[in-house]
């Protein structure tokens, strides 16, 4: 942390010149300041640049404006000089060093879930094989590092997991963000040339175990070598990737990487809780409860709520939850859900789960194929799902809600990341992200220790596959396609919904409580909550209702 603190906390001289940096690194700035049109043509011409967006859609120009490379850079130097406002305490208060709220690995470290206040202990530890699937991915990542540099002589010694910790200096890491930036605007520009040369200088600063900085750089440097190896008649670029491809990424590893982040930061226990409370909220009264659950994959969520809904004191209602999912082996799942079952059952509560091995469509959300009841409450469940749906024109989308509304839900919860990650150009998509994940990241080293393998792994089979997937690829095969509360906000009220305020305010405070870290932010926007790292929103929990007539 020693290291990120400093260069994040360096004050930013009026001599430094971020934009002479940018010249520097992209003769393809200078050539369009000069007249040229070569850059803005080439982006144009790129046949993953000419995405059909909505009029309301967030872009950004083909090229960095000085204003723009300036304001990037000051917000990475003063990240780590933030202040927020305690709206319970009505103070301002300035945060200065995170390094006395790592936690140790060794020492299992708890982690809680809430339900109306109330704290369970939820085990941190996996099976044994952690360790074993732990050193696969550090065999893949040491190839990869070979691959580029060309020598084991040139892979940094804190590659293998050790005590001591190896951070960028003040120069280092600017520079490693000004390379950074240059080479995605020779990328964006079709400068095959000038960006191979860029990557080979920002493989020598990043690496997938040192400080955040040179973590999410890694990332971030992994998807531009994607995004070139995918342009056409770039032999160069492609022969270079076949050879520092990662072994495939199982389901139960990525399943793996995201219980490990709902266990040790708050981003996913957040969603669970606030989705929770608003179901409880919508079903008050109601003895009986239908949730379809979208995307399911694990059965994370439900346990708590189980708990909240039995103790309720007109009594347990009876629940369905039936879990749409396009995985054809759902036989672990089926497991957890049975688990739930009994666990449901000794608390008083009938419970019934159905899965239904189908992909989202909006012929799947009808009552017939669903099996609804006209005497249940029907909830709609979306933990990270509808993203995936907006596509380039967001027309899909709309088809999703509108079915969803016909169903006559009383509740929708929807849990989005908060960030724009659909604009219509690359180079702006590439700056949002950057900083997106940088601040998750930056969050993961103030939590976590450097040689944590859960953090390892959260973020080298979680968010390196989303970084990935933001930064390399267009069309269908992009979907990560997050977008900030106030454009879901549009789009839920054109489809005919309402929000629904939530109350979970207090529960979503003392859960951050548990988390020995101050970073943490939470704020109350429009009935919607955003959860955030020094200020900078990364989660996004609403619930929303039928809007009346």
């Amino acid at each position: 942390m020693k290291g990120i603190n400093r260069w994040l906390s360096f004050y930013m001289d009026e001599s430094v010149n971020h934009d002479f940096a940018i010249r520097r690194y992209c003769p393809a700035r200078m050539e369009q300041e000069q007249g040229g049109d070569k850059c803005q043509d080439q982006e144009a011409l790129v046949f993953y640049d000419t995405e059909l967006c909505s009029s309301d859609a967030t872009s950004s120009t083909p090229c960095l404006a000085s204003s723009e490379v300036d304001d990037f850079v000051d917000s990475f130097i003063n990240m780590d000089q933030y202040e927020y406002v305690n709206e319970d305490q009505g103070f301002q208060e300035k945060h200065r060093s995170f390094d006395h709220f790592v936690v140790n690995d060794e020492d299992e470290a708890d982690a809680y879930s809430i339900v109306n206040g109330v704290f369970e202990y939820v085990p941190t530890t996996l099976e044994d094989s952690e360790l074993e699937i732990y050193e696969d991915v550090t065999t893949a990542m040491l190839e990869e590092e070979v691959a580029m540099n060309g020598s084991f002589c040139a892979i940094p010694e804190f590659v293998v997991p050790c005590t001591q910790e190896a951070n960028l200096g003040v120069d280092q890491g600017l520079d490693l963000v000004h390379m950074l930036l240059a080479c995605a605007e020779a990328v964006g520009c079709r400068d095959n040339q000038q960006a191979e040369l860029l990557l080979s200088r920002i493989w020598a600063l990043a690496s997938p175990s040192g400080d955040s900085l040179q973590r999410v750089s890694y990332c971030f440097a992994k998807g531009l070598k994607c995004r070139l190896s995918l342009l056409p008649h770039n032999v160069i670029a492609n022969a270079t990737l076949s050879s520092m491809d990662v072994p495939f990424i199982t389901r139960e590893n990525k399943l793996e990487a995201f219980q490990l982040l709902y266990q040790t930061t708050p981003y996913i226990a957040f969603g669970f809780m606030a989705a929770n409370e608003a179901i409880c909220q919508a079903s008050q009264g109601k003895s009986s409860i239908h949730i379809v659950d979208l995307g399911m994959e694990h059965t994370l969520q439900w346990s708590s709520l189980i708990r909240a809904l039995s103790s309720r004191p007109e009594g347990p209602p009876t629940l369905r939850i039936t879990g749409l999912t396009g995985n054809e082996e759902n036989s672990k799942l089926q497991a957890s859900m049975n688990v739930l079952v009994e666990e449901a059952s000794s608390l008083g509560m009938h419970l019934e789960f159905h899965i239904i091995s189908e992909h989202l469509t909006p012929c799947l959300l009808t009552m017939e194929k669903l099996n609804l009841r006209k005497e249940e409450a029907l909830c709609v469940n979306s933990i990270l799902q509808l993203h995936k749906y907006v596509k380039e024109s967001r027309g899909y989308l709309k088809e999703i809600l509108l079915s969803i509304k016909k169903l006559g839900p009383t509740a929708l919860t929807v849990v989005e990341q908060d960030t724009n990650h659909n604009g219509p150009f690359f180079l702006g998509r590439f700056l949002e992200s950057l900083h997106y994940y940088s601040a998750i990241f930056d969050s993961l080293e103030a939590s976590m220790t450097r040689n944590s393998q859960h953090r390892m792994k959260i973020e080298r089979l979680h968010f390196a596959e989303e970084i990935q997937n933001v930064v390399a690829y267009e069309g269908p095969d992009r979907i990560e396609r997050h977008e900030r509360v106030d454009q879901w906000r549009r789009q839920l009220g054109r489809a005919g919904f309402q929000v629904m305020p939530l109350k979970c305010t207090s529960q979503v405070r003392m859960m951050l409580s548990v988390y020995d870290c101050d970073g943490y932010t939470l704020s109350y926007e429009k009935g919607n909550l955003l959860l955030g790292w020094k200020g900078r929103p990364v989660m996004m929990a609403s619930a929303w209702q039928v809007a009346s007539v």
